[in-house]
């Protein structure tokens, strides 16, 4: 791994009333704007890398970036305790083997979009029934959890040769552009942050939200100790009760 030397937050205060963490946390600069991203100036940015700043920060932790790692590898050190931290997660009884899960530190929505001129013709979609019976080309992240709904028709729309996958958001939008689909599913400050900042593409979303929930920081079980868990969601409690967290949030608007 490559270390984003510059970026090494030593915030271990000595000051602190409450226990640092046992020892430094290691975590990837992902490629996913506006959550995290390496800057044009070559520094990790993002909200998710703001949150993280501020939560390690809080919690006399020394928080060490190292650059992107692809997602199966990234998930794979994480397991195997060579990556402590991971972003932005959802619990999973699988993850959860592996992994301790921090009270959460934001809220994510996921959102059902199509281009602006063409969505009108999608203002009655409820569920992905309606995808499915409607035999609508849908866009989608190759991995994650996407609410309940969709999980039971995925197979279905599968089936039928509805859905293409695409690995980032910039992709999506890419392809999205270029009608390879009507719908795109995924969070929705990436989606919006890819079409207006980056493809260009007006897109709008849909009133089916197919999933709202708060996410967490995964913690590795084969690096990070059961202590450190506590040391970290003390901090972000604190964090969360004198509104740190949420004008962080705000900038992004997110809340």
């Amino acid at each position: 791994m490559k270390t984003i030397a510059a970026f090494l937050l030593a915030c271990a205060l000595p000051t602190l009333a409450w226990s640092a963490c046992s020892k430094p946390m290691s975590v990837a600069v992902e490629d996913w704007p506006p959550y995290s991203q390496i800057d044009a100036q070559g520094r990790p940015a993002g909200l998710d890398i703001e949150l993280l700043q501020a939560i390690f920060r809080e919690a006399g932790c020394t928080l060490v970036f190292h650059q992107d790692i692809p997602r199966q590898r990234r998930h794979l050190m994480h397991k195997e305790g060579q990556l402590d931290v991971l972003f932005a997660a959802s619990p999973t009884p699988e993850r959860q083997r592996y992994s301790w899960f921090t009270v959460a530190y934001r809220p994510e929505t996921i959102g059902l979009f199509a281009r602006a001129d063409d969505a009108a013709r999608f203002a009655g979609i409820r569920s992905f029934s309606d995808v499915l019976s409607r035999r609508i080309g849908l866009l989608a992240p190759n991995s994650g959890w996407y609410g309940d709904d969709y999980g039971r028709y995925l197979a279905d729309m599968k089936a039928s040769g509805l859905v293409q996958h695409f690995e980032t958001f910039d992709q999506g939008i890419r392809m999205l552009k270029a009608n390879r689909a009507d719908l795109i599913l995924g969070d929705v400050g990436a989606i919006v942050y890819e079409a207006q900042r980056v493809v260009r593409t007006p897109v709008k979303q849909l009133g089916f939200v197919p999933n709202q929930a708060p996410v967490h920081l995964m913690l590795s079980k084969a690096s990070v100790s059961e202590a450190d868990l506590r040391t970290v969601d003390a901090a972000i409690r604190r964090l969360e009760a004198n509104g740190t967290l949420k004008r962080l949030r705000a900038r992004y608007g997110l809340n």
